[in-house]
C-alpha cells in the first residue's frame, strides 16, 4: 500500500466496513505509510472522514483506554527508587496479539508497529511526561513490566557494581554466610528476599550494610582470596567485589570508613562493571604452626627451600598450578611452635600447605614433622595486574 491519502482513506473503509476499530488501533496501522507521529490522532481524523463510530475495538477491546490506569501504577511502585532511565515491557493476552496479527495479514498491511509496540511506546511516554524520566531500551536504569492478564506491574532496577576493602582485627568471624534454610540462598519471604537470615559474617555484615544503605534485595560477593574465620585481616584489607540485586538507591555517598564491632569497609566506591577474569593478587601472611616433633635451629633452616621453589597446589578436579612465595622469615617461639612470615601468591592453601595435603613442597615434608597451621593472618593484600586497577 502506497502512503496516498486517498489509498489509506479507501483501505480505512474497508477495514472498518468489517471491523470496529479504535483510534489509537486504526491510526497505527497507517501512521508510518503518512509518515506521521499519533496514532491517535490519526485514526480519530480517519474516524471523523468516514464518519464512523467505535464502540468496542476489535483488537484491544478498549486497551487504550486503561492505560493511564497503569501509567499511575508505574508511578506508585517506582517512588522509592532513584533513576534517570527506564524501559517499559508489556505481557498481553495471545488473543489481542492474534487479533492484531489477524488484520494486518487480511487487509496485506506491511511495516507497521505492533499492537505491544504501541502500547509500551504510549506507557513510556506518558510516564516520562509524569515523572521526567527518560526513556532509554538500551540502558535502563529500571525495567518495568506491566502485565495485563494480571492487572499487575513489576520493577527491576539496574544491577550496580562496588569495590571496595574489610579489614577483620578479631577471630572468630567466618568470611561467607550461611544462606537461608529456608530457600538455600535463592531468596524467599522468609529471608525477605536476601537469601540470608544471620549476618555474623563478613559477607553478611558487608550485605546487611547495603542493605540498609542501597535499599538491595541480594548481594553477590566476589573474594579476592579467602580466609579462616580464625584468620585476622589487617593492613590495608582484603580487596572485594560486590554486585548489587535490584538496588532502590543508586545515589548514595559511601563514607571512606565503615566500622562495625568486628570488621571496617574502606573505600567503597561504585565501578562500571565487574572484572572480566580472575584478579591476581599476592598477600604478606604470618602463620602460627605447630609440630608433633621438636623443631631445632637446623632443621628451621630448611624452611629457606622455599625462596627457590614453586609451590604446586592440585586440586580435586585433577587441575594444578603453581604458585611463587617469597620473603620467608621465620622463629621458633617454643620446641613445637614456630611463626612463619611470607610473600604468598594469591590461590596458596595456607592449612594444606602446612599439613602437606596436595601440595607440594609444604611445610610437614620440609620439617620431616607432621605439621599443623593454627592460624594465619593476613598483613597485607596487593592486587598485582595493575591495568585491572585502572578500571575501577
Amino acid at each position: 500500500m502506497s502512503g496516498n491519502p486517498s489509498d489509506v482513506l479507501h483501505i480505512s473503509r474497508k477495514i472498518l466496513g468489517e471491523y470496529d476499530l479504535c483510534d489509537d488501533c486504526l491510526g497505527r496501522l497507517f501512521v508510518k505509510k503518512l509518515h506521521l507521529q499519533s496514532n491517535s490522532r490519526l485514526g480519530k481524523k480517519l474516524h471523523a472522514l468516514l464518519r464512523k463510530k467505535t464502540i468496542k475495538c476489535y483488537v484491544c477491546k478498549n486497551l487504550f483506554d486503561s492505560l493511564e490506569h497503569y501509567v499511575e501504577k508505574l508511578d506508585h511502585i517506582s517512588k522509592e527508587y532513584e533513576f534517570e532511565t527506564f524501559l517499559v515491557g508489556a505481557k498481553i493476552k495471545p488473543s489481542i496479539l492474534d487479533r492484531d496479527d489477524q488484520i494486518r495479514s487480511q487487509f496485506q498491511l506491511r511495516g507497521i508497529d505492533s499492537i505491544k509496540t504501541a502500547i509500551t511506546r504510549h506507557l513510556a511516554r506518558q510516564f516520562s511526561k509524569k515523572t521526567g524520566a527518560t526513556a532509554n531500551p538500551a540502558e535502563p536504569d529500571v525495567v518495568f513490566t506491566v502485565d495485563f492478564k494480571a492487572d499487575s506491574c513489576t520493577i527491576q532496577s539496574k544491577p550496580l557494581f562496588l569495590f571496595g576493602r574489610y579489614t577483620k582485627s578479631v577471630r572468630g568471624v567466618p568470611q561467607k554466610q550461611k544462606p537461608c534454610e529456608n530457600c538455600l540462598g535463592k531468596g524467599c519471604v522468609t529471608c525477605k528476599q536476601h537469601g540470608m537470615t544471620e549476618f555474623d559474617s563478613v559477607e553478611g555484615m558487608i550485605s546487611k550494610m547495603l542493605f540498609e544503605r542501597f535499599g538491595a534485595v541480594q548481594t553477590k560477593i566476589t573474594w579476592v582470596g579467602g580466609e579462616d574465620a580464625t584468620s585476622k585481616v589487617l593492613g590495608s584489607g582484603r580487596p572485594f567485589f560486590v554486585k548489587l540485586i535490584n538496588p532502590k538507591k543508586r545515589n548514595i555517598r559511601m563514607e571512606k570508613k565503615i566500622t562495625t564491632d568486628k570488621i571496617t569497609v574502606l573505600n567503597l566506591k561504585k565501578i562500571p562493571r565487574l572484572p572480566a577474569g580472575p584478579v591476581s593478587f599476592i598477600s604478606d601472611v604470618t602463620l602460627l604452626i605447630s609440630s608433633e616433633q621438636p623443631l631445632s635451629d637446623q632443621t628451621l633452616s630448611k624452611l629457606d627451600e622455599l625462596q627457590k621453589s614453586k609451590i604446586t597446589v592440585y586440586e580435586d578436579s585433577g587441575k594444578r598450578s603453581e604458585k611463587s612465595v617469597r620473603n620467608v622469615r621465620y622463629r621458633a617461639e617454643s620446641d613445637n611452635l614456630l611463626t612463619l612470615s611470607m610473600t604468598a601468591e594469591g590461590g596458596l592453601p595456607m592449612k594444606h600447605f602446612v599439613s602437606g595435603e596436595n601440595v607440594f613442597p609444604n611445610i610437614s615434608d620440609l620439617l620431616g614433622t607432621k605439621c599443623r597451621c593454627e592460624t594465619f593472618d593476613f598483613e597485607e593484600i596487593s592486587i598485582t595486574n595493575q591495568h585491572f586497577l585502572h578500571h575501577v
